[in-house]
């Protein structure tokens, strides 16, 4: 089958670089993401084989260690420990920073200590630790409240930005703490609507370049010169959003640009962002995510960068590129190959109820064509779909549906103004845009009564709202750990989530009425679309009394539901053997009502 196939091909990520130019990448050849260590030779080198998920590591400077970051379960209650490669054969995982109530996020490992973000002095705000990795000692960096959603220090350890979620959606508070006195100085306010990363410092730690779209649609890079605090135009482009990552010779900078999903890098000159050359990736995926990770890291002496590149063809692989020489693809042994039959997609744009043009990314059929269709909604809300893998859209396109990946309003990376579209009480216009998407089927030679929806998380939301919002239209649901009710999954979810989730979709102390009507169980006498429930039982963010309450309802008004619950899972599914359990049913779903 080609979804066992696609699935079972290993991706792997660039994390951190050693000084002699070792790599650490997150690999999942072992059906879950593991450390493993890539020489110079290029042989790799699995250093953690746990029963869950890796979350990232970190070489320690001038040591043979290496801390990593690790939950259970799918919990995310990330917990750190050390490592040490003189070990013979897998090395052993001793405890640094354990405690299981808690989140502890590795930001980054300097000679002698490691600075992480944890919730634990209250289980809402993030406080900013640097641990002593000779004493085991811990001072508080800053413990002033919020969730710091990011953390960069400078490469000479006396400044740090951090990256705070403000209170308007999809933002972010950019402050700037002194390490020695522990001040703090706000570089853009609380109330702004900025979205903000990614950010890396110039390497003479006099400046940092930051991705914003402070005061514009789209997101230029700009600078921020600490002496003289003052804020300044770096690169832009009016028709694409921008990101950038200096090298550590001060030399180069890799920039990154974001059009209509497809993330292109090229090389710089640092002193005046002077364009020298594109690195030669292939056209039509992603050389970097910019709103979220992975991004390109350098080595420490700007010889070279480490590129995790992807792309709707071709499974996450990592690249080194050296400036001005080679770009070589650094692969696991046995890699298999990659279907031959895997197609890009057309873009094209979709008209909605008030004149919108909504993006979408069309798969045709690449089996023997069923005349149906599945619109796969990506998750967020403020995420975005990319040009990047996703085998669950390749699968269906191999079983004969004809997939469309939409960026409904709410997305990211079409512009400040898009994103802001379905803020709050304009929560179900991005639900219209399904309603327009499914009217617009025909135009394509598509059947727009043989139609159903995929997604996870708010794409899963947006599901289960298209299935009772438009009951007439589609044929069937596929709901990943989505929200049935946005006051239970408001009320339910992590406490450090709740603030940030509140300001995207409603209060609860204000705002209930308008959670409740937007609310998919609220109109659940409605639905009469089939639905097929993924959940895992861990989740953090959505609980699973959300999956359990739609699908008990259903089931009491005879509509075909079921519900399956994976206990070692949390926010999706991250293992590879619960996700050919679970997919293939699905698709089996999806072929019975989609017939």
């Amino acid at each position: 089958m080609l979804l066992t196939t696609l699935f079972s091909l290993p991706t792997a990520m660039a994390l951190d670089v050693a000084d002699d130019g070792r790599l650490l990448v997150l690999y999942d050849g072992t059906g879950t993401r593991q450390i493993n260590e890539v020489a110079p030779d290029g042989t790799w080198r699995a250093l953690t084989d746990l029963g869950d998920t890796c979350r990232g590591a970190q070489f320690v400077p001038g040591t043979s260690q290496v801390i990593v970051e690790h939950d259970a379960g799918g919990n995310e209650r990330g917990q750190l420990s050390r490592l040490d490669l003189k070990d013979a054969g897998l090395p052993v995982l001793a405890p640094l920073v354990h405690d299981a109530e808690y989140i502890h996020h590795l930001v980054a490992v300097r000679a002698g200590r490691v600075l992480y973000t944890t919730n634990r002095r209250n289980g809402v705000d993030f406080d900013l630790i640097a641990h002593d990795l000779t004493t085991g000692s811990e001072s508080v960096l800053y413990d002033a409240g919020g969730w710091v959603m990011a953390v960069d220090p400078s490469p000479d350890d006396k400044w740090v930005v951090l990256s705070k979620a403000s209170s308007p959606a999809n933002s972010m508070q950019l402050l700037l703490l002194d390490t020695s006195s522990r001040s703090v100085t706000e570089l853009t306010a609380e109330d702004a609507q900025n979205d903000q990363s990614p950010l890396a410092w110039l390497p003479d730690s006099s400046a940092f370049l930051v991705s914003s779209d402070a005061g514009r649609d789209r997101k230029a890079l700009r600078r921020y010169d600490v002496a003289d605090g003052t804020w300044s135009d770096f690169l832009a482009d009016d028709a694409r959003d921008l990101a950038g990552w200096p090298s550590p010779d001060g030399q180069h900078l890799l920039v990154a640009a974001l059009d209509d999903g497809e993330v292109s890098l090229a090389l710089h000159r640092l002193e005046h962002g002077t364009p020298i050359a594109p690195l030669g990736l292939p056209a039509g995926g992603c050389a970097a995510l910019m709103i979220a990770t992975p991004n390109p890291v350098w080595s420490p002496d700007g010889s070279f960068a480490a590129i995790t590149y992807n792309s709707p063809v071709a499974p996450p692989t990592v690249f080194r590129f050296v400036p001005g020489g080679e770009l070589t693809a650094i692969r696991p042994p046995n890699m298999p190959d990659v279907p031959a039959e895997l197609q890009y997609p057309e873009s094209l744009r979709v008209p909605s109820f008030d004149g919108e043009q909504v993006p979408v990314f069309v798969f045709r059929p690449t089996g023997t064509a069923l005349g149906s269709t599945v619109v796969h909604v990506h998750g967020g809300p403020e995420g975005a779909a990319l040009r990047m893998w996703n085998p669950i859209v390749a699968a269906l396109a191999g079983e004969g549906h004809t997939v469309v990946v939409p960026n409904v309003r709410g997305s990211a990376g079409y512009g400040k103004r898009w994103y802001s579209l379905d803020d709050r009480e304009l929560r179900l216009d991005s639900v219209k845009d399904l309603a327009a998407i499914n009217a617009w089927l025909p135009t394509i030679g598509a059947d727009s009564s043989r139609a159903a929806l995929w997604g996870g998380s708010y794409g899963g939301y947006m599901v289960l709202a298209g299935v009772a919002f438009q009951p007439d239209l589609w044929a069937a649901g596929v709901d990943l750990v989505g929200m049935a009710s946005l006051v239970t999954f408001l009320e339910n979810t992590s406490d450090y989530r709740r603030a940030m989730r509140e300001r995207e979709y409603g209060y609860l102390a204000t705002d209930r009425e308008f959670l409740e009507s937007a609310s998919p169980l609220s109109w659940v006498d409605d639905i009469r679309a089939p639905l097929f429930v993924i959940h895992g039982a861990n989740d953090p963010r959505v609980p699973l009394s959300e999956a359990e309450q739609i699908t008990d309802a259903l089931t009491k008004r005879g509509v075909p539901c079921r519900l399956l619950v994976y206990p070692d899972e949390g926010h999706g599914l991250a293992k590879l053997t619960n996700r050919l359990d679970a997919y293939p049913q699905a698709f089996s779903f999806l072929r019975e009502h989609l017939a």
